[in-house]
């Protein structure tokens, strides 16, 4: 129910003041005909049509600004994973500057058998689209659950790797700062299928004795 004091003329003002919210996507004060010049969030993908190149199929997966489907290479008939970012759920230059840093993380860190690697980006003017290597074994969550219990030697050899995805990182000036059973995927089905840390939307690049975000 709406509150019944509201008085209309309030209501019309902040209906335009929500109107008139600048859009990060454009810089106003260019006076070309679209009314501002477009920001790109990527400095250099791969390229801007993905459609080109590959075919995105089922849905993987979901978060809070994009989708992950499944895609496939029309030449090489290879899968991967594409997550699409819709840009209109970046409504702020933080936003912007946390998929754009994504990316950069992912190209900054060294190829590694326990690090889901990157294979394209692409940017057009609907979302930017991460193509990576495509993990099918689903959510270290999941097998815990299916599980119920690991071994000790079984939850060692986890932790191992987990350990040692952190240590990659840091030695590389990359701070995680998202790690939970969701965000490690297995490369495949099998019990022995390679452990693989993904989702570096909340990570930042560090030095060594400085706290992100503090001077």
């Amino acid at each position: 129910m709406g509150n019944c004091c509201v008085v209309p003329q309030n209501s019309a003002e902040k209906k335009h003041k929500k109107k008139n919210k600048p859009n990060p996507f454009y810089e106003h004060g260019n006076d070309n005909k679209n009314g501002g010049l477009k920001t790109h969030v990527l400095e250099n993908p791969t390229g801007h049509e993905i459609l080109l190149r590959y075919e995105l199929g089922r849905e993987l997966g979901r978060g809070e600004f994009g989708v992950t489907y499944l895609c496939t290479d029309k030449v090489s008939r290879d899968t991967f994973a594409c997550k699409s970012i819709s840009k209109k759920k970046l409504r702020t230059r933080i936003d912007i500057e946390d998929v754009k840093r994504e990316v950069e993380i992912m190209k900054h860190l060294p190829k590694h058998p326990n690090i889901v690697s990157l294979k394209d980006t692409y940017e057009d003017d609907h979302a930017v689209h991460i193509v990576m290597e495509l993990c099918e074994g689903g959510e270290l969550f999941d097998r815990i659950v299916a599980r119920g219990n690991y071994t000790e030697r079984a939850a060692a050899a986890v932790t191992r790797t987990i350990v040692e995805v952190i240590q990659v990182c840091h030695k590389h000036g990359v701070m995680h700062r998202d790690l939970k059973p969701e965000n490690f995927l297995f490369e495949n089905r099998k019990e022995t299928a390679a452990l693989k840390a993904i989702d570096f939307g909340l990570s930042m690049f560090f030095k060594p004795g400085i706290i992100p975000g503090f001077i």
